[in-house]
């Protein structure tokens, strides 16, 4: 338990924080303002799963003004900004949430964040909606349905629609065309190349990054680490994924020829032990390991504890050093986990404007649409995605054209040729 005068310290300085990113997120306020007037989601109750920062307060912030009561759990222990969640608490949002807490305590706080019986979520990795669906059935009845924001958490859930274990409809907030290009390409390459550089100071040009999976992410991995000097190479499982890197000029390899070359190696495919063992064999003294995936399963961590001799907590912020038996030091960050969330502060809130506007948006609707809505996983609806798209440019005083009535009778005329 936080005392008293730490708590109110703490809470001044995430409101300072929250204030801060409130100001490039100009589209979540103005549909803030709209669900205070509106009310959309009167009465109703939100349990969330969500990285704990100031951009996630800002949606926390219009959602209340929705009309909805909020419990939120963090997504991620070392994500967690502690003078954010203080401030949320005296917001009135029930915020359960500490930065470092073990494994134990991470899920007990998402049990503490589903007491509050909800009727919609929102998860950033599906954990909230798998422990709904295993260990807190009887809440289940009362669940319109939710939204997941992340590429790991739709897999999940995709998964769990596939063997009819879902019991309600999310949306995949994480699938709109704005998301995948502003949030996933733009966002997580730049603030993960910013996790990096702070925890290590590493500089970048002419070094050889390793970026493996070039979905959204990993594009924006790849172009941010080349803009910066590097020679990046590119691994990948699906074959149209390792073309289109290979005709945008990266070098593209496998794993185990990657390993022997890389110095600095980045995960960010969603899936699990994507650097191995025999990977890490091989690897060069000094190579730097990081993690862009959600969950700290990319790299398989145990390995390397297992293989090392000596581990050197902390010789930088965020930086482990584990010595190997031939001398060889490998360099974990962040404990593997999310390094942009972690070693940095996560994507811009520029960005995060765009992913959460489109997620409040969502949420309304499912909210209207709710009784035609079969469990399932659901993409959002084009119209959102364009007026949140819309918005974003008008914010940032950009004018684009529109279509003349001959090119839209042209668009939707069959009948019209060359």
């Amino acid at each position: 338990m936080i005392q008293p005068d730490i708590a109110a310290d703490l809470a001044e300085a995430g409101e300072r924080r929250i204030e801060w990113a409130a100001r490039s997120m100009p589209v979540l306020q103005a549909i803030g303002a709209g669900f205070g007037v509106d009310r959309p989601l009167d009465g109703l109750r939100i349990a969330a799963c969500m990285h704990v920062t100031a951009e996630t307060a800002v949606l926390m912030g219009a959602l209340r003004e929705s009309g909805a009561e909020i419990a939120l759990a963090a997504s991620n222990p070392l994500s967690t900004q502690d003078d954010v969640a203080e401030a949320l608490r005296t917001y009135g949002i029930a915020v359960h949430a500490r930065a470092g807490v073990d494994k134990e305590t991470y899920y007990r706080h998402i049990h503490q964040a589903l007491d509050i019986a909800p009727n919609v979520v929102l998860d950033d990795g599906c954990d909230l909606v798998n422990i709904l669906h295993t260990e807190r059935v009887e809440l289940l009845d009362d669940v319109i349905g939710g939204c997941e924001e992340t590429t790991t958490g739709i897999i999940r859930l995709r998964q769990m629609a596939s063997e009819n274990a879902l019991r309600f409809p999310m949306v995949a907030v994480n699938d709109t065309r704005t998301k995948r290009m502003f949030d996933n390409r733009y966002g997580t390459g730049q603030s993960t190349l910013d996790g990096i550089m702070r925890a290590t100071n590493v500089l970048l040009a002419g070094r050889t990054v390793v970026v493996a999976g070039f979905g959204f992410c990993g594009r924006g991995v790849a172009e941010r680490a080349k803009g910066l000097g590097a020679r990046v190479i590119v691994t990948e499982i699906d074959p149209v994924k390792a073309l289109d890197a290979a005709l945008q000029g990266y070098d593209v390899r496998p794993m185990s020829v990657a390993a022997e070359i890389g110095d600095v190696f980045v995960t960010v495919t969603g899936n699990r032990d994507v650097i191995r063992a025999e990977h890490l064999a091989v690897m060069k003294d000094g190579a730097i390991l990081a993690n862009a995936g959600h969950f700290d399963v990319e790299i398989d961590v145990r390995a390397l504890e297992e293989m090392a001799r000596e581990v050197r907590f902390a010789i930088r912020p965020n930086t482990d050093e584990y010595v190997l038996d031939d001398g060889r030091r490998l360099l974990l960050l962040a404990e593997g986990r999310l390094v942009n969330l972690t070693a940095a502060e996560g994507h811009p809130a520029a960005v995060m404007d765009m992913s959460f506007s489109a997620q409040a948006l969502a949420v309304a609707w499912l909210v209207r649409e709710s009784a035609r809505l079969a469990p399932g996983v659901y993409d959002v609806p084009a119209d959102i995605d364009a007026e949140v798209a819309r918005l974003k440019l008008a914010a940032a005083g950009i004018s684009i054209d529109t279509l003349t009535d001959e090119q839209e009778e042209y668009l939707h005329s069959w009948r019209l040729g060359s």
